[in-house]
């Protein structure tokens, strides 16, 4: 069945629905600007009936009640199914979100596959329901002895409702819908307005498997429509993946009816590489760690502390590695780097870019629009010698191909500049000292940390997520999928 990117109907419990104001807006590919879709856009209506149908489903239908490993043979066909589609998805990774063909391939899609296999292997094996050790205790009503266990008992927590960015928008998708219907709850996604049908894909596969009525639904819109869900008094989690300005605005929403929330949020994570680092290896890394996806991506290293004694080598080779880089079509296989998601985007970068230059900060690299792209929302990676870290660019989150380097003496002193940051998400240390490296990391106060560029996949098998303004809760791992459950204490008499 070839992909559609022509929606004009959202999924909504299980059926095709047409928005309550019909509205359709097309769907922009950001390397040539072209329209290669169009979705629908949700209204608050459409909204409240996705709601009304999440919480049915969960308060009176079977998704919740099946066992474990009922749930784990129907999300098996559903990973199996987006598994069959995979040179169209990776094709759609593409032209939907700017993503170069390797990134579409190994970090949308693999990775994002990765993900969600393993949350069928986590109910399939993990123990839900755990008893304690049968004892003998008086009984303090009676004063008599009473033979006694108690259970422990995982739940689906209710509702769930997904919220997710543009930058990698089927991995950010994947990564929310398998733990939340892995654990039993009924799931609302609410996508990117710049890439909804990475979203609406999914609802094809849901009809095409047979999920159960009300456990899934895809909701487009604005503002309007991500408050009607995250107030709404019968939702009862949210999973925000975004900035935290947003996360924070997201927060108080929930508060009123005390949902839990989970937010991943932005980052300015920091890499530090000592004098006796691989040059070459960090210098590689560090293009990586800002041209990747354009620059969008919350875990990117771009403050990259150096020490003073290899740091004009290291800006040297940043700027000959980056040079080599060919910014243009993601479709093309020798694209290194794609376009930034719109102009809107671009510009906001780009005013970026001025700023760190007024605050005195020295531009080495880039800094402008690509000579003959014209079409499509390119700009050159940017390198800036940085004065301070204090400075705007170094401690903002820019959300484009813009990199900080800054000098230090000690590793004392890198690690008060690691830490100088209202975010905390991931981080690096490249030195031959493997010690040192480890000691380094223990310091930084951040989610994750990649010594000499760490195993350069994401491990579902453990947590991730951030310090400070980077987040709340986890995702992945056995935490992960905790952030979808409830526990009950279940005490009882053995006789």
């Amino acid at each position: 069945m070839p992909l559609n990117t022509h929606f004009d109907a959202l999924y909504i419990g299980g059926q095709w629905i047409k928005p309550a104001n019909s509205s359709v807006e097309a769907v922009i590919n950001p390397a040539s600007e072209e329209v290669i879709g169009e979705a629908p856009v949700g209204t608050v209506d459409d909204a409240e009936r996705a709601i009304a149908a999440a919480r049915k489903a969960f308060d009176e239908g079977p998704w919740p009640r099946m066992s474990w490993l009922e749930r784990a043979a129907i999300l098996q066909k559903f990973h199996d199914a987006l598994l069959a589609r995979k040179d169209e998805i990776v094709a759609l990774c593409v032209a939907e979100a700017g993503s170069i063909v390797p990134v579409a391939n190994i970090m949308q899609f693999d990775m994002a596959m990765d993900g969600f296999q393993y949350y069928i292997h986590q109910i399939q094996r993990r123990d839900f329901s755990v008893p304690s050790s049968v004892s003998v205790h008086t009984n303090w009503a009676t004063g008599g002895e009473t033979l006694g266990s108690t259970v422990k008992v995982y739940e689906p927590l209710g509702v769930s409702v997904g919220i997710t960015a543009y930058n990698y928008p089927f991995f950010l998708n994947l990564a929310k819908l398998g733990p939340a219907l892995a654990s039993g709850c009924t799931f609302i996604l609410k996508p990117a307005p710049q890439t909804p049908l990475e979203a609406l894909i999914l609802g094809d596969v849901a009809s095409e498997i047979g999920l159960p009525e009300g456990v899934f639904s895809i909701i487009t819109g604005g503002i309007n429509v991500g408050e009607k869900l995250t107030t709404d008094p019968r939702v009862d989690q949210i999973s925000f993946t975004g900035s935290d300005k947003v996360g924070a605005i997201i927060q108080a929403q929930a508060a009123p009816t005390l949902k839990r929330v989970a937010l991943e949020l932005g980052g300015k994570s920091a890499m530090i590489v000592c004098e006796d680092a691989d040059l070459q290896q960090a210098a590689f890394n560090g293009v990586v760690n800002f041209t990747n996806q354009c620059g969008q991506g919350c875990v990117l290293q771009t403050r990259q502390i150096v020490h003073n004694s290899i740091k004009a080598d290291y800006i040297e080779m940043l700027k000959a590695m980056v040079s080599q880089v060919n910014i243009g079509d993601p479709a093309d296989p020798e694209t290194g780097m794609g376009p930034l998601i719109s102009d809107t985007q671009r510009q906001r970068v780009l005013a970026y870019i001025e700023q760190g230059k007024a605050d005195g900060n020295r531009l080495v690299y880039g800094g402008k629009i690509p000579a003959g792209l014209d079409k499509g929302f390119y700009l050159e990676p940017t390198i800036f010698d940085c004065a301070s870290n204090s400075t705007t660019i170094a401690q903002e989150e820019i959300f484009g191909p813009v990199v900080c380097v800054m000098g230090f003496d000690t590793d004392e002193e890198a690690i008060a500049i690691a830490n100088d940051s209202q975010y905390g998400l991931s981080g690096g240390v490249f030195s031959q000292d493997a010690g040192r490296a480890y000691r380094i990391a223990m310091q930084m106060r951040t989610g994750g940390v990649l010594i000499n560029g760490g195993g350069g996949r994401l491990n579902p098998t453990v947590p991730f997520g951030g310090y400070k303004r980077s987040g709340i809760g986890k995702e992945y791992g056995e935490e992960g999928l905790n952030e979808y459950l409830e526990i009950k204490v279940i005490d009882f008499r053995a006789a």
